[in-house]
């Protein structure tokens, strides 16, 4: 049996010892999930000329905590009228925890969704921790039935209502 030279024993400790440090960089802060979270709000009203209207329009949050969105839909009178919410980018870059609405809950637990309908008076929660810093759209128009597209269809209805803001993740 020969001696292995003292070099392959350094490349072997420096090779180990890379791995380590790699694995502890890319290791989270803490938990991203630390309840309780942060409580946020948004509110969609109808506007007199029928258009959605924001409050706030922008929403800034902070990457790596933990968030409970509560999207309220005050004035929604029936299925035609109501609003679809949509996130998808925000969404690309966060970690779902869970979804509520009423009494119900999705536990995602990192899954994604395309969007919230709101076609009755109520509120939705959603449970995410923001993931990638950057500026998101956050679109809110009808329905695409009440604009006589197909149902589910996403992205802007250009031939309804819409508003847009903005999610800021610093």
């Amino acid at each position: 049996m020969s001696a292995k030279p003292p070099f392959f024993f350094l490349c072997a400790a420096f090779t180990l010892l890379h791995a380590f440090a790699s694995v502890a960089a890319t290791e989270s802060l803490g938990n991203l999930a630390q309840y309780p979270p942060e409580r946020i709000a948004l509110t969609i009203t109808t506007a007199a000329d029928g258009a959605p209207e924001l409050q706030p329009d922008q929403l800034v949050l902070n990457s790596g905590q933990y968030y409970r969105l509560t999207i309220d839909c005050p004035d929604v009178r029936d299925d035609l009228t109501g609003w679809r919410i949509e996130v998808s980018e925000f969404l690309n870059n966060a970690h779902l925890r869970l979804v509520t609405v009423g009494d119900i809950e999705v536990h995602l637990q990192g899954l994604s969704f395309n969007a919230i309908e709101c076609d009755e008076i109520g509120s939705a929660h959603i449970s995410f921790v923001p993931i990638k810093p950057g500026a998101y759209p956050l679109y809110v128009g009808n329905v695409p039935l009440a604009v006589g597209r197909p149902i589910g269809e996403s992205g802007v209805q250009t031939q309804g209502k819409f508003t847009l803001g903005e999610i800021l993740v610093r």
